[in-house]
């Protein structure tokens, strides 16, 4: 005998893969994640309210669970955008170059990874594992560099800060459309120069 429909069962294959996308695609047209639901997510992919608690405990769940997707995508972009470079410093800046590609690409991933999402990382552990590793691609290079004599010495964490915030504010500024650029060839070509930018100041010179 067939089951009741009355609870709207999902027959779509990937419950919780679906619902993720779905809150994607809602990020995306509404620019923001604060205004979200639940409720607005399970209706978008056609199943009942009830439905996404099978997987998430709240939207903050739900929005833990894009950012740590975020996070794994943007490990593979640092990760491609280096795999053919051997000199740590070169590499530093092809992970930087990496990162504003990712952010070009995944725009509604990156607003919930860094601009939407306030919560303790302690408490989704995959969210919290997933953006140390993207986190250590930096930190990794600096000490290469460092040990190699290249760059200059310092604590490693606070340098790859210095790294990091450039090549995130010029990410937030493109994806928020704030500088005048479109093409993607002059999209790349300024991340170029910025990170280039920062190797010169990270690298170690022939001054005292």
């Amino acid at each position: 005998m067939p089951q009741s429909t009355k609870e709207s069962p999902y027959h779509h294959g990937n419950l919780r893969q679906s619902l993720i996308d779905a809150a994607l695609e809602l990020i995306a047209e509404k620019q923001d994640a604060k205004t979200l639901s639940l409720r607005e997510v399970a209706r978008r992919v056609g199943v009942s309210h009830a439905a996404p608690y099978r997987h998430f405990a709240d939207k903050e769940a739900l929005l833990a669970a894009v950012a740590e997707e975020g996070f794994h995508l943007l490990l593979d972009y640092l990760h491609r955008a280096m795999v053919h470079i051997d000199e740590p410093a070169r590499r530093l800046q092809a992970s930087g170059v990496g990162y504003v590609r990712f952010a070009i690409a995944h725009p509604s991933h990156y607003r919930v990874m860094f601009s939407t999402l306030q919560v303790d990382y302690l408490n989704y552990p995959g969210l919290n594992e997933a953006g140390a590793k993207a986190f250590a691609v930096m930190v990794d290079e600096i000490m290469a560099g460092q040990a190699a004599g290249q760059m200059k010495t310092g604590d490693p964490q606070k340098l790859a800060w210095v790294s990091w915030s450039l090549v995130h504010g010029l990410s937030m500024l493109l994806i928020e459309h704030q500088l005048p650029l479109t093409d993607e060839q002059d999209i790349e070509a300024l991340a170029e120069f910025a990170t280039q930018s920062s190797m010169e100041g990270l690298r170690l010179g022939d001054g005292p």
